[in-house]
């Protein structure tokens, strides 16, 4: 993986009339990377990526995709681009082989052999008219068509919403697949960590539109912990520990999620309050609310 960054924000803002969406968002997502972006419902996710896409201007700050402005963005480096959106919305009256066909029509490098093959493995009725398709089929047509030209930057955000498990799993191996090329780089939004922890090598977490963490994902693991603290005495009403993003007192015990765990910190602890101090491992999905939790 090479550290040349396909995306590139510094401190972007976006408004809808008074409501600050995003308010200063610095990410660079290097090429090759596949970087899970994190965030609860109405965060500002689907926003960053559509300011991306160039489908949203940005208010302030600057936004860089393939080194070009997104809102002035070249039909060649469009051409590069692959998008999945929340809300699938395809033409209802052509039948799934025409807007396959036509799709590919605006690509000169279209791979037949793996929209086809994308279209076998996930079921999809060749002959059947879109409008009446599930969402679940619906979904899957738009990643077939998102990933029929093997675009050097797949934005997907909530792909796998309207899938079932099964067809989850096999859209997360198709993802596998297409980013084991180092020039391939993906970002996707998403709720569903153990998704995230499949596929993603990075996670980028908004809360109150800023990127508050973005780097690999074992660095978050090996970052955040929780503590279990046992003291000799009653602890304090003032009892705090350094990075905490949580925490629960009770009498001798406390119960911590720290960020930045050093053994600096559990050796100042065991010895300020002649404590105890287990430390535990916090799957992403504990990582993701201990850091969202609002007291």
């Amino acid at each position: 993986m090479t550290s040349e960054a396909v995306i590139s924000t510094q401190q972007v803002c976006r408004r809808f009339g008074n409501k600050e969406v995003l308010r200063g968002v610095d990410l660079a997502v290097p090429r090759g990377s596949v970087v899970g972006l994190l965030g609860k419902n109405a965060t500002g996710k689907s926003t960053l990526i559509k300011c991306l896409l160039g489908l949203l201007r940005i208010d302030d700050g600057t936004m860089r995709v393939f080194d070009e402005d997104p809102w002035w963005l070249s039909a060649d480096s469009k051409a590069r681009l692959g998008y999945v959106p929340q809300e699938v919305s395809l033409y209802g009256w052509m039948r799934v082989d025409q807007i396959i066909q036509y799709t590919a029509a605006f690509y000169p490098r279209w791979n037949s052999a793996l929209a086809n093959r994308l279209v076998r493995q996930w079921e999809l009725p060749p002959k059947d008219r879109v409008a009446p398709l599930s969402p679940g089929q619906l979904q899957k047509l738009a990643i077939v068509l998102a990933l029929g030209h093997e675009p050097e930057l797949l934005l997907l955000d909530e792909p796998v919403g309207a899938l079932d498990p099964v067809a989850r799993r096999d859209f997360l191996r198709t993802i596998l697949d297409i980013a084991g090329s180092e020039t391939r780089t993906i970002l996707f939004s998403t709720h569903i960590t153990t998704d995230l922890e499949r596929v993603a090598d990075r996670v980028a977490i908004l809360r109150d539109g800023r990127i508050v963490f973005h780097d690999e994902l074992d660095v978050l693991k090996d970052s955040v912990k929780r503590l279990r603290i046992t003291a000799a005495r009653e602890l304090p009403a003032s009892f705090a520990v350094r990075g905490s993003l949580r925490m629960e007192v009770a009498g001798q015990s406390a119960l911590v999620a720290v960020r930045n765990v050093g053994n600096g910190l559990i050796d100042e602890l065991r010895a300020t309050w002649d404590a105890t101090v287990d430390v535990e491992d916090l799957s992403l999905e504990d990582i993701f609310l201990e850091m969202h939790h609002d007291g």
